[in-house]
């Protein structure tokens, strides 16, 4: 099987994950990286191609990608996407047989999301330079994805027509092209408003555009751009902790539980599919809870 035959099947797959999925370009960019990483790995090693590939070929590869020290938790979600390729193929006659079924999943842990305290929060928020067009832009953006709990692709992508300041929501399309309503809350609104008033148009190439936070260029900001604003507050806000580009995401939610909001609540604003996927920040919320017994009762 040559290799453009491979990009061929690949492609094929990656439609119908996007048809019957509606998956996000993000995940289906990396859906063909993980396949087309494990077809030219085949090549070089002298084995068929994807189609014809065993389970031997491919315990193979996970013992090379073990080699590499690829983490488990990334190996765990190669199997995910090459299983799921491999069922679409049998169900298209393109495959005799499932060479996955007696490949096992990697055991994982549930490592806890890192997280921000309400202290580091504050003190990130308050790091952009507000005289200028660009310190306002990143203020609102930063108190939008604190204030909503957005993934930052989410916040990026946000329109002028995604904003209702009359009834102070957001409206976002997340994974799987679910589209949900989250309040913005008084802060970010009022930072909002501001920087649509002061700052948003200097910014935008062109006056039309509907790009709510358009990057230095006046054109929609790419998700790295807006990280490496991050960064940079980060460093100049004086915050230790290691900070990743869903941090806010996480702070928002396990703040939220950590001052009573119901967890069911929490789903929905986070917008996940399934409420074991929020559970997770209750641990959160527990260990805090914990640090703070242990620092304040006297019995601690």
């Amino acid at each position: 099987m040559s290799s453009s035959d491979s990009t061929t099947v690949v492609n094929q797959y990656l439609d119908a994950c996007w048809l019957e999925k509606g998956l996000s370009d993000n995940s289906l960019d990396s859906y063909r990286r993980d396949l087309c990483s494990y077809a030219e790995w085949l090549t070089k090693s002298g084995m068929p191609g994807l189609l014809l590939a065993t389970d031997q070929d491919l315990n193979r590869y996970l013992a090379h990608r073990y080699q590499c020290r690829f983490s488990a938790r990334s190996t765990a979600r190669f199997l995910s996407v090459i299983r799921g390729f491999c069922q679409y193929c049998v169900r298209e006659s393109l495959m005799a047989q499932d060479p996955t079924l007696r490949v096992e999943m990697p055991k994982l842990g549930k490592p806890l999301p890192k997280t921000m305290s309400e202290a580091d929060v504050e003190a990130l928020l308050a790091a952009p330079n507000l005289d200028e067009p660009l310190g306002l832009r990143d203020k609102a953006m930063l108190e939008l994805l604190y204030a909503c709990g957005l993934r930052v692709s989410e916040l990026v992508a946000l329109s002028t027509y995604d904003i209702n300041l009359r009834q102070g929501v957001i409206r976002l399309m997340g994974k799987g092209s679910k589209e949900r309503l989250v309040p913005m809350g008084e802060e970010s609104i009022t930072w909002l408003l501001r920087y649509l008033k002061e700052a948003r148009l200097s910014l935008l190439a062109n006056p039309e555009s509907d790009v709510l936070f358009p990057s230095n260029r006046g054109t929609q900001m790419t998700r790295q751009t807006f990280w490496h604003r991050v960064k940079h507050y980060v460093a100049l806000a004086g915050i230790n902790t290691k900070v990743s580009p869903h941090t806010l995401r996480h702070a928002f939610a396990t703040h939220l539980l950590n001052h009573g909001a119901d967890l069911r609540v929490v789903q929905l604003l986070l917008g996940h599919s399934d409420l074991s996927t929020t559970q997770i920040y209750t641990h959160v919320a527990k260990h805090r809870l914990q640090e703070m017994h242990r620092q304040h009762h006297p019995r601690g």
